[in-house]
């Protein structure tokens, strides 16, 4: 199954003390084209110190892309165990949150530590998914090319922080 409306672009909102945020809305009509959820699932980033969103339909896809690696790799040692995690990282370490009609979502308390997401949150559209960044994290991972670190200071200067 491939998804027909894609995540891209950036923009950068503030996250207040209860940690509630504004979901750009060029993202939220990505998860509204796609199904009638009002609904975002938050997980922590494989591989980078962020987190990584979309929408629930996502999920049933990122289940059956599990799904097909254990079944290209179960005759080799160790393939059940790989899926049980693949499935823990993928499910357990993930909360839906829905947003209102400003957009406005609430990033759960374990969800902004597992993020590093402080009072700002850096928006990332990267294809099927996005992701939530802390802009200083960003900016000093050294992992991330620098173009898109211009656009984290860009984002930065918009709102006079730079």
């Amino acid at each position: 199954m491939a998804l027909e409306h894609l995540f891209q672009g950036s923009a950068l909102n503030g996250v207040d003390a209860k940690g509630r945020v504004s979901v750009p809305a060029f993202l939220r009509s990505v998860i509204e084209r796609r199904g009638d959820a009002r609904t975002i699932v938050l997980a922590k980033h494989e591989s980078f110190p962020c987190l990584s969103a979309y929408d629930p339909a996502y999920a049933a896809l990122k289940h059956s892309k599990i799904e097909r690696l254990l079944e290209k790799n179960e005759q080799e040692a160790g393939a059940q165990l790989a899926y049980q995690q693949s499935n823990l990282l993928a499910f357990a370490v993930s909360e839906e949150v829905p947003y209102d009609s400003t957009g406005r979502i609430l990033v759960p308390t374990m969800m902004r530590r597992k993020g590093g997401i402080a009072d700002l949150a850096l928006f990332l559209g990267v294809g099927e998914t996005f992701q939530i960044w802390n802009p200083e994290t960003l900016l000093a991972d050294d992992r991330i090319p620098e173009d898109l670190k211009d656009v984290c200071r860009y984002r930065l200067e918009e709102r006079g922080l730079a």
